[in-house]
């Protein structure tokens, strides 16, 4: 059956398009964003859905959204959105961050512009019957230095741009390393150095807790007498109120904002002041930008629908068509791992610690980690998923962490899990094989080599003669048919795995807890395609 995908704001036709192309069933209804109540009655219907900002994505309406599993955003935004609700309920959030890049820099570069020579003020100026050509008295470009707050996809661009202009441009961004800064001609400073060097500020950074006015009263304080401030970003970054004072007192020259702390902005204190040019969240506004972003989230949404390739996902690892193919596999062989350990975990667990080893740490740890964590914990909450796990394990305060290491054994590559528990460690390593099928090789430091099957038993016992006899005799006399039986020891201990034609009952295993030879007898299932 085909993934079935709503479309709830204005996208483009032609985007609309790309979801029937690839197979997909689309229904495409651009108003029904603005009604949250008929949205919430028929979205339990669909696979997919694709918004703009219309549509808000509330904790109310997820709870309606049983068999959803994608939500693309067409554009860089996600405010409406509720995202963390989203990955409890186990969806995953896209949104298209490069589409309306290249739109919104040279929105960047045509505030700065607009700031430098007065544009907005001296064209209301003219039109009026006006001839003030004193009165605009602006500032050339060349020779400026531009600070550049941000030097991601946007901020990058702004500062190729900026080179054409025959600007100098400084850069202050924590995660912007030497050589990427080399590769973009920029000088790393810290944000101190460019507020006090800066002619120009402009801003391209996300909104966090972190960023959050970053621009305030003290930092705005730094900055050099005369110059300018740009926000093309996000409202929230800068203290308005401190720079509209700061613009009356002469201390900054003059400012450029396109978004604003509350938006539909109507009130603002930097409104009617003079040397302010302010536009109404333009930065992405531009034909080709709206069409490049529906199109984009058309193509991601499908491609995960369809493959299970994530691009541009905010609560979860990407993950190319290609990593998908190569690392299905893998996915689920990380899945069986934390599957195995959750139903064998009876305790709160502490930590999950997962060992990555030879082609295994070359591929994507990140995903293949959010597997092995939705397997343990589909054992107590089977709604669990890749993008819901390590949320729940976040509010279950459990440590996770993993290591690479290059091959070291006869594996090309092996996965190993370990949980943690206020009692012992519980450790089951796996690896897949050439036919493309996972298997377990280790469990408990203990080497094996077992199939993965939907019914399973697993058994401990120490090394003495007639454990295999009483298993085959027990499980026979009970009916129940061995499919494969796989054996291992070390220093005087013994497990035993065995793949079985049925779930044995409480019979089975009461009659095998009953002889007295077994430290553990646990049922298993899997989900087995």
């Amino acid at each position: 059956m085909a993934p079935k995908v709503l479309v709830s704001d204005k996208l483009s036709e032609t985007a609309v398009q790309i979801f029937r192309d690839r197979g997909i069933d689309v229904d495409f209804q651009p108003d029904l964003g603005k009604d949250k109540d008929k949205l919430a009655e028929v979205i339990g219907q669909y696979d997919g859905l694709a918004i703009r900002s219309a549509t808000k994505v509330t904790d109310k309406l997820l709870e309606k959204a049983d068999n959803l599993k994608v939500i693309g955003r067409a554009g860089i935004g996600v405010d409406n959105v509720d995202i963390p609700a989203a990955s409890r309920k186990g969806v995953i959030v896209m949104n298209t961050p490069f589409g309306n890049s290249i739109t919104t820099a040279e929105h960047a570069i045509a505030m700065i512009m607009s700031t430098a020579r007065q544009i907005p003020e001296a064209n209301a100026s003219t039109q009026a019957g006006k001839w003030e050509k004193s009165r605009f008295m602006g500032v050339e470009l060349t020779g400026k230095t531009l600070g550049v707050i941000g030097a991601g996809n946007i901020g990058s661009i702004v500062i190729d741009r900026a080179h054409g202009l025959r600007m100098k441009v400084i850069a202050y961004d924590p995660f912007l390393g030497q050589e990427r800064a080399d590769k973009l001609g920029v000088e790393k400073v810290e944000l101190d150095e460019l507020l006090s060097r800066a002619d120009f500020v402009t801003l391209h950074v996300p909104l966090t807790d972190k960023t959050r006015n970053i621009l305030s009263r003290e930092n705005l304080g730094k900055m050099k007498k005369g110059a300018r401030v740009i926000n093309c970003a996000r409202g929230g970054l800068v203290d308005e109120a401190a720079l509209a004072e700061m613009i009356q007192s002469g201390h900054i020259a003059s400012a450029a904002l396109d978004v604003f702390a509350e938006e539909p902005a109507k009130e603002n204190p930097l409104f009617g002041l003079p040397n302010v040019v302010c536009t109404p969240h333009l930065g992405a506004a531009t034909s080709e930008a709206q069409e490049n972003v529906a199109l984009q989230v058309a193509e991601q949404m499908s491609d995960y629908l369809l493959t299970g390739a994530v691009q541009n996902a905010l609560n979860m690892p990407s993950v190319t068509a290609e990593e998908a193919k190569v690392m299905g596999p893998w996915i689920k062989l990380a899945e069986y791992l934390g599957d195995f350990a959750g139903q064998l975990t009876d305790e709160p667990i502490e930590a999950i610690n997962i060992l990555y080893d030879g082609v295994a740490a070359e591929m994507n740890t990140a995903a293949l980690s959010s597997a092995a964590i939705a397997g343990i914990m589909t054992a107590t909450n089977p709604d669990v998923n890749m993008v819901s796990a390590p949320v729940v394990a976040k509010e279950r305060d459990i440590d996770i962490s993993s290591t690479t290491q290059t091959k070291s054994g006869v594996f090309d590559g092996y996965v190993k899990l370990t949980v943690k528990t206020p009692t012992r460690e519980r450790s089951i390593a796996g690896t897949v094989f050439s036919d493309g099928k996972p298997r377990f090789i280790q469990i408990k430091g203990i080497n094996i080599d077992a199939e993965v099957g939907q019914h399973m038993l697993y058994t401990t016992n120490k090394d003495v003669p007639g454990i295999i006899g009483t298993l085959g005799q027990t499980l026979g006399t009970h009916g129940v048919n061995i499919a494969n039986f796989t054996l291992g020891r070390r220093n005087g201990d013994a497990i035993a795995l065995l793949y079985l034609d049925e779930q044995p009952d409480n019979g089975v295993l009461t009659a095998l807890r009953n002889t007295g030879l077994f430290q553990q007898v646990r049922p298993l299932q899997f989900e087995v395609a």
